[in-house]
């Protein structure tokens, strides 16, 4: 409450202090005197009452209010008034200079103050006892004082640090926002162009196959339903990822529909594979070296480029074959090469070699894990290849990477019987 008054109006504080002091000095004038004293006059209280006031300036003015106290105090030394158990008005004033005064205020004080506490002791009493209760008590009150501004100046380091930290705190969730909203466009872009290139494959080819080869036709609409219902799927995963509060899971609201599949893995190549197969288009999945475990993200990674790779092929090249590669490291299998080329004409977008959205987006997704993404026609300008390198960072599921490893060799062996 003290600091919310404060905030609001420091001449409220400063005259809720003065009306303190002021009910401390009353009290020797309230309380009977004996009779061979003189008594207490108005005088007297007007004098001391004049001491007070200048405490509601203390705050904007501190060493000129302790001038003022100290010139009312000596005015109030040769009257044969009340005397006070404890000079309040000049503590007061001492404190609130050494607590918030200037550093030359504050020097004035000490060299100032201490000559004129040994003059008042002086015109008072003149005792030696008096003499060390008074530089005790100033020096005390100087010393809080200090003590106060250092505590505040302290203060405000930590909320300044704090402020900072929060702002930090939100400006990182900002970019982490931006960043997942990246990985989502990416992933979107992804699912749905190679969905949508499958089926406009399969949608051209069903009208010229329908009368003289039903069952193709059947099977070329089968296969857009498939990629439909595929995309659907991913794309209602990545939604309700949207959508779901953090920490909490769908049956938690009772919901009961689908479950989300899991992000896709290097074992789910072959079925990456067969979609393309059925839009008409060979497609060998290779394996060369021991595959190793890799991380779940590295593995989408794959996954993703090869996706996009394949899409490019199915929308912009005239190839006949189209072959993936998995290339692991001979040296402890520290790096994989991922490599997707066709026998096309070579050439994808008139803006250059490797300017598609897509492309740029697997360089991201390659640089993402430290690897490297490189796009362009093959050697002697014929074909296509997309190639990838990642290094191999172990995950802590190993069964991942060896349910991968052995659907790739799966894979192999069937590519070879084709």
């Amino acid at each position: 409450m003290f600091r919310r008054i404060r905030f609001r109006s420091p001449w409220a504080v400063d005259a809720l202090i003065a009306a303190a002091v002021q009910a401390a000095v009353t009290i020797p004038f309230v309380v009977p005197r004996a009779a061979d004293v003189p008594p207490a006059t108005w005088a007297f209280y007007a004098m001391t009452t004049l001491s007070v006031l200048p405490l509601l300036w203390r705050s904007r003015a501190p060493l000129t209010c302790l001038l003022a106290i100290t010139v009312a105090g000596f005015a109030y030394l040769p009257m044969d008034g009340p005397g006070q158990p404890m000079p309040y008005s000049p503590l007061v004033a001492i404190f609130t200079v050494a607590a918030q005064g200037g550093a030359r205020q504050r020097w004035v004080t000490i060299f100032a103050g201490l000559p004129l506490v040994a003059v008042a002791v002086a015109l008072r009493t003149n005792t030696a006892r008096e003499y060390l209760f008074a530089f005790f008590l100033f020096t005390m009150v100087y010393v809080l004082g200090v003590l106060a501004r250092t505590r505040q100046a302290y203060t405000q380091a930590v909320e300044a640090r704090a402020d900072a930290l929060e702002r930090a705190r939100e400006q990182e969730a900002e970019r982490a926002a931006e960043r997942e909203r990246a990985r989502i466009a990416r992933e979107m872009h992804d699912v749905l162009s190679h969905a949508v290139s499958l089926m406009i494959v399969q949608a051209e080819a069903g009208p010229l196959v329908v009368r003289s080869d039903p069952d193709r036709a059947e099977a070329a609409f089968d296969a857009i339903a498939g990629a439909g219902r595929d995309a659907m799927v991913q794309l209602r995963r990545m939604l309700g990822v949207l959508k779901e509060e953090p920490g909490k899971s769908p049956e938690a609201d009772g919901n009961t529909g689908p479950r989300r599949t899991p992000q896709p893995t290097l074992a789910g190549l072959h079925d990456l594979v067969e979609q393309v197969r059925r839009a008409g288009i060979p497609v060998a999945l290779l394996t060369e070296g021991e595959p190793r475990p890799l991380a779940a993200d590295a593995q989408v990674t794959v996954y993703r480029v090869v996706q996009e790779a394949l899409t490019n092929v199915l929308k912009h090249s005239d190839a006949r074959t189209v072959t993936v590669r998995l290339a692991w490291g001979r040296a402890g299998g520290d790096r994989l090469s991922v490599t997707v080329a066709d026998d096309g004409s070579g050439v994808r977008k008139p803006g250059g070699e490797g300017s598609g959205r897509g492309l740029i987006g697997i360089r991201e997704r390659a640089a993402a894990h430290g690897g490297t993404a490189t796009a362009g026609p093959g050697p002697d300008g014929r074909g296509y290849r997309v190639c990838l390198e990642l290094p191999v960072v172990v995950s802590s599921l190993s069964g991942t990477g060896e349910t991968a490893a052995t659907a790739d060799t799966a894979e192999t062996a069937e590519a070879g019987e084709r």
